[in-house]
């Protein structure tokens, strides 16, 4: 059977270094990436379509790294918009993943998380992303130190019922990392709006809060509204990583040895995390 080759292009796209580890110690190439790339893009674009996008990269040897400045060796049709960083006092140019071309580009970059923000931003003379709508609230629960996931499951189900209670329905997956996202789809809502929502379910009396659970509650709440009111977009941001097929986690002393995954849950897969 012939080798398959190192270079292709596809859609216009040339890829290189196919056959390449996407990372040390990956037991997947870079090819396999570019597959799944292409073969989800339809929904993966549906999400990333117009937001602006920090990406988490790989090369073999190095440790992954975040990357928000498109690099001037980009080509034309990879799309990108200008926002102004506050705490960095400079322009940072953030790629806009808005065609499969450009999708591919950043899977040829090695790129194997996205990162879009939680609002489609207003587009005028400039970016305005906190000035956008909110599309989406966040919880990110994560496990108090000493704590187990179990912990967080039980949080979780509590924020369901919270939601429920409010009219709302919420999608659970894994963070990538300890601990589990709540994602809920909302519609028309601006950063106030949305920040007073997230903050609801934690304050004293609410619904999370009245039971005491541990009282991780309110620490969950805190960091669910650091999503939405968290640091300059660019100095800081804050947003929400989609499903992957997995977060590179080089064999380190003091990180696991296994790449945790950031995948979709069932509200009845128990406490199981993978």
């Amino acid at each position: 059977m012939p080798k398959a080759t190192q270079t292709e292009t596809r859609h216009g796209v040339e890829l290189s270094s196919l056959d390449q580890p996407l990372f040390t110690g990956a037991e997947a190439c870079k090819r396999d990436l570019i597959d799944y790339l292409e073969a989800a893009s339809e929904p993966l674009l549906r999400e990333l379509r117009d937001r602006p996008l920090t990406v988490l990269r790989v090369r073999p040897g190095q440790q992954p790294f975040m990357q928000k400045n498109l690099p001037d060796y980009a080509p034309d049709y990879v799309q990108w918009t200008p926002v102004w960083s506050e705490s960095g006092h400079r322009e940072i140019r953030y790629p806009l993943c808005n065609d499969l071309r450009t999708l591919l580009w950043l899977g040829n970059q090695r790129a194997v998380e996205f990162h879009p923000t939680l609002m489609v931003p207003h587009y005028g003379e400039s970016t305005d992303v906190l000035g956008g709508t909110v599309t989406h609230l966040v919880l990110d629960l994560d496990p108090p130190e000493g704590s187990g996931f179990g912990v967080v499951v039980a949080v979780a189900h509590l924020v369901r019922q919270a939601l429920a209670d409010a009219g709302l329905a919420g999608a659970v997956k894994t963070s990538g990392s300890k601990g589990l996202h709540v994602i809920v789809p909302v519609h028309d809502l601006g950063l106030s709006d949305a920040a007073a929502a997230t903050r609801a379910l934690g304050i004293p009396g609410g619904p999370l809060l009245g039971l005491r659970l541990l009282n991780i509650a309110a620490a969950c709440a805190a960091v669910a509204l650091s999503y939405l009111l968290g640091r300059d977009l660019a100095g800081g941001d804050r947003t929400i990583g989609l499903v992957t097929a997995g977060r590179p986690s080089p064999p380190v002393p003091h990180r696991r040895r296994e790449p945790a995954r950031s995948a979709p849950r069932s509200w009845r897969a128990g406490r199981s995390r993978r």
